[in-house]
């Protein structure tokens, strides 16, 4: 059985298709990169697959149990979509102190390995709000895979980011990967697809079609 099967789904928003018939089988331990153009549907289908928008048709099961049915989210995942919302007056670690907080899974340890391995250690005093862009999104990345979550569901995870940080961060995102977690990518930046995807799918008008190599 697949981790995520996508049977029918389609999105209707004020009268525009947005998603439309989407059917997706989704395995664990494999990575799934999403290309298209801004517009396309990438972020609605990914918000779909977190519980975040409820499909006009459809269904979408996680190993096994129905969104929005038998659960209103993934009961394991991690997310970047669109902006993160991170408190602007506390640092790094404060922030995902709070955030851990939640599900009480990880300790402070895990938390400052995580800042560590990605290069925020070094800004330790600094708060939020002064950080740059790269470094919101290198915050970002590590919420969303710091407790070692089944599903992580990245929209362009190397926004902002130079190419040492873009190279740190699709590691970070195979070592995950290693460990059978099951991530889904969107990102404009085609080494990202290139370099991590398993398997590939283009949107266009709300519409998935999969990329197969020549």
């Amino acid at each position: 059985m697949s981790y995520i099967e996508i049977k029918n789904l389609s999105k209707v928003l004020k009268g525009t298709t947005v998603l439309s018939k989407v059917n997706l089988q989704l395995e664990k331990g494999k990575i799934y990169g999403f290309i298209g153009r801004n517009g396309s549907g990438k972020t609605m289908l990914f918000r779909a697959i977190c519980g975040l928008i409820r499909p006009t048709e459809g269904k979408i099961l996680i190993d096994g149990k129905e969104l929005n049915e038998d659960i209103s989210f993934p009961e394991s995942v991690g997310v970047i979509i669109e902006n993160p919302g991170f408190w602007g007056n506390y640092t790094a670690y404060e922030n995902l102190k709070i955030l851990s907080s939640i599900k009480n899974i990880i300790d402070d340890e895990q938390i400052n390995s995580q800042l560590s391995r990605i290069g925020l250690d070094q800004y330790k005093k600094l708060k939020y709000k002064k950080f740059s862009l790269g470094m919101k999104q290198k915050l970002a990345i590590v919420q969303a895979i710091m407790e070692k979550p089944d599903l992580i569901v990245l929209d362009e995870p190397t926004n902002a980011l130079d190419e040492e940080s873009c190279n740190l961060v699709r590691e970070m995102i195979l070592e995950e990967k290693r460990r059978g977690a099951t991530i889904l990518v969107a990102s404009h930046n085609s080494d990202d697809i290139n370099i991590l995807a398993d398997k590939k799918f283009k949107i266009d008008n709300g519409l998935v079609s999969e990329i197969v190599a020549n």
